[in-house]
């Protein structure tokens, strides 16, 4: 929910800046697909927000006068702009008249937009309701923070907990994307410490502070990242499953949102044949799982032995 509001917001600035932008250059700017940029114009338009396609290969534009003027200036933009004055002291006598008082406006616009964007994101945050981990009592969510940090491209001082390692360490991290996978949310971005991109999980932050320091996304793209990932665990490997869905239970497996494309192919039994190529094996198996006798595993061989060895010690445990 909160990267469409996200990017439906940038699709109403795109239009506005360039009247006539077509839905593959919206989708290459919001880094997503067509037909996914002709569901959030779809979405707008339902809101009566007043967009008209010109036609085919002529692209969108406002009707009438609709308009938005959001500065959409980075804290360090805005420093930059504030000190303008100062700046020009030298020169003032030579400033056109009302150039203060323009000034003044401007700034005042932008503490607007701030304060405003501030009650939107909170908004959101507000409706967005997050479980806590169950060996937590405490239930404080970060999320506010981190949805503003995003928006505004502030880097973030973070304290997060590794689970593998058990410990807690401090960070700094440039947060790109916030991710919902599996009734969780994660945050993709850059991490000063690693030097690297990094996932993580929300629930595992301690604390969260937005630092006076702005971050270029560069060319990161999200979708080229997340390929052939099926929920957020990234591997290095390309596995291609093949697995055979009884009849009783192939419309259901056909209605599951996945985040990887599948090949489906329904048998003259109503049994379905799922095909897909996956860089990491352990969600994918734990989902396969959730199916129990009514999927079968086909290839890789050696997978199936895997699911051989788990069935034996499930049948140990209940033997008793």
């Amino acid at each position: 929910m909160t990267e469409r509001l996200i990017r439906l917001m940038r699709i109403i600035n795109l239009i506005q800046s360039k009247p006539g932008i077509l839905a593959r250059e919206l989708a290459e700017r919001c880094e997503t697909a067509e037909r996914t940029i002709y569901r959030d114009l779809e979405a707008l338009h339902a809101m009566n927000i007043p967009i008209s396609n010109y036609g085919h290969g002529k692209g969108y534009a406002f009707i009438s006068n609709f308009s938005m003027y959001p500065l959409d200036w980075t804290e360090q933009e805005a420093l930059s702009f504030s000190m303008m004055p100062s700046v020009l002291e030298q020169i003032k006598p030579l400033l056109p008249e009302g150039f203060d008082s323009a000034f003044e406006k401007v700034m005042g616009v932008h503490q607007k937009e701030k304060s405003k964007r501030a009650d939107i994101v909170q908004h959101v945050t507000d409706v967005i309701q997050m479980g806590t981990p169950a060996y937590r009592e405490d239930g404080t969510s970060f999320l506010y923070d981190i949805i503003q940090a995003s928006l505004s491209q502030q880097t973030i001082q973070t304290v997060y907990y590794t689970q593998s390692r058990n410990e807690e360490s401090q960070r700094s991290i440039d947060p790109y994307y916030l991710v919902p996978r599996d009734h969780r949310f994660y945050l993709i971005g850059y991490c000063h410490s690693a030097g690297d991109i990094r996932t993580f999980r929300i629930s595992r932050f301690r604390d969260v502070k937005l630092l006076n320091q702005s971050f270029d996304k560069g060319d990161f793209n999200l979708r080229s990242y997340m390929k052939n990932t099926w929920s957020i665990e990234r591997g290095e490997e390309q596995i291609r499953f093949k697995v055979k869905f009884h009849a009783d239970i192939a419309r259901y497996v056909k209605e599951e949102e996945l985040f990887v494309k599948p090949k489906m192919t329904p048998q003259k039994d109503g049994s379905l044949l799922f095909e897909v190529t996956v860089n990491h094996e352990r969600e994918f198996m734990n989902w396969v799982s959730q199916y129990g006798p009514d999927a079968e595993i086909l290839e890789p061989k050696s997978y199936r032995e895997v699911m051989r060895q788990k069935l034996e010690r499930w049948k140990t445990l209940y033997e008793a």
